[in-house]
């Protein structure tokens, strides 16, 4: 999937799901559309009414195969590319574009250090670089239900989709996690430690930024799954004659092939719920289904980005449901932890100027 903004598409109240393309092969000049890059500043769009479709990763093949109109850049990239204005753009403030370009050059860099740290540590010892990754990879779900849950206390947030996608990523993540300790990539006590430790500045980080731009927070889970991805395809590449010939954890069978996937299908925000059924019959089968779980965060976060355009694949069996409005009940809904407390403090002022005016 690109990172760039023609890679979703708004679609109409009624909802519908992509086919998928054709296998196609891969032209010379092709660059990996997972890589990170920069997010157009785009204005809020209505949760109802505006679900996201991004394209279909294949799932069987070593190659990606998405859509010639994604542009892409390089990851984790030497600049950032231009944020551009469509035609729903053009009331966006030059402020607020110098911001994002601020916000997602600080994530590269970040992303870029880590990156050359794992490289070093980690240049002939792939499932501990795994086991790495993966630690790292779940902490900003547990992050981001933290600040909601607070959000929540205080009456500002009202959006069961975004708890549930979120939960539902770190579940999928916490399983990766499993597969990796299940082939031997926490045998050492110094990977134990590194992961272990840098998860947990991690989470406090992406608390603190998430707090004061969410999507920032976004745009760099975004920066990090797509290093997943692009570290997987190259192992599947490598290693996949020699994956071929190993039988598949246990883990990872009861997890792709498990009678209940609700929460495998509730993190693929981007495909419609029993659309993926990924077949595990060796080692082979279960990084190229671990390769594709990570394109799929990709999207999720990308789609994160534009705020209140999450939504749960599951949530749209309710739709029949929205032709009554009286059992609708309205939902908070905040962007960051700035505009929480300034929305509250407006309630409050409107909630007792309406008092005054009752009693007059």
């Amino acid at each position: 999937m690109s990172l760039s903004s023609s890679a979703f598409a708004i679609s109409a109240p009624s909802f519908s799901f992509k086919a998928r393309r054709p296998k196609t092969p891969l032209p010379s000049s092709f660059q990996n559309p997972l890589r990170c890059n920069s997010t157009p500043s785009v204005p809020p769009l209505s949760r109802k009414l505006h679900p996201v479709k991004a394209t279909i990763l294949q799932e069987d093949e070593e190659d990606v195969v998405v859509e010639k109109s994604f542009r892409t850049t390089g990851f984790p990239g030497n600049g950032i590319e231009e944020v551009e204005e469509s035609c729903g753009n053009s009331s966006s403030s030059s402020l607020e574009r110098w911001v994002i370009k601020v916000e997602q050059s600080v994530n590269i860099f970040l992303t870029d250090s880590v990156i050359k740290i794992l490289d070093t540590l980690y240049r002939d010892r792939d499932y501990a670089r795994f086991f790495v990754l993966e630690t790292i990879a779940r902490v900003p779900y547990f992050a981001f239900i933290s600040v909601l849950h607070m959000y929540e206390s205080f009456g500002w947030w009202r959006r069961a989709d975004y708890l549930k996608v979120h939960f539902a990523e770190s579940w999928n993540e916490m399983h990766h996690l499993l597969i990796m300790e299940e082939l031997g990539g926490n045998s050492w006590w110094f990977d134990r430690f590194l992961a272990q430790h840098i998860a947990i500045f991690y989470y406090f980080m992406t608390v603190f930024m998430y707090a004061l731009s969410p999507r920032m927070a976004y745009h760099f889970s975004e920066c990090v799954e797509g290093h997943a991805f692009e570290t997987y395809d190259k192992f599947i590449k490598a290693q996949g004659d020699e994956l071929k010939k190993k039988p598949a954890p246990e883990v990872a069978i009861k997890y792709y092939t498990g009678g209940d996937l609700y929460l495998f299908d509730e993190f693929q925000t981007d495909r419609a719920p029993c659309s993926r059924r990924p077949k595990i019959e060796n080692l082979y089968d279960v990084f190229v289904n671990i390769r594709d779980d990570e394109a799929e965060h990709c999207k999720t976060m990308k789609a994160c980005q534009t705020h209140g355009n999450l939504r749960s694949p599951h949530s749209y069996e309710e739709d029949g449901f929205e032709d009554t409005p009286d059992c609708m009940i309205p939902e908070a809904d905040c962007e960051g932890i700035v505009d929480c407390i300034k929305k509250s403090l407006t309630s409050s002022q409107v909630k007792q100027i309406r008092t005054v005016e009752r009693n007059r």
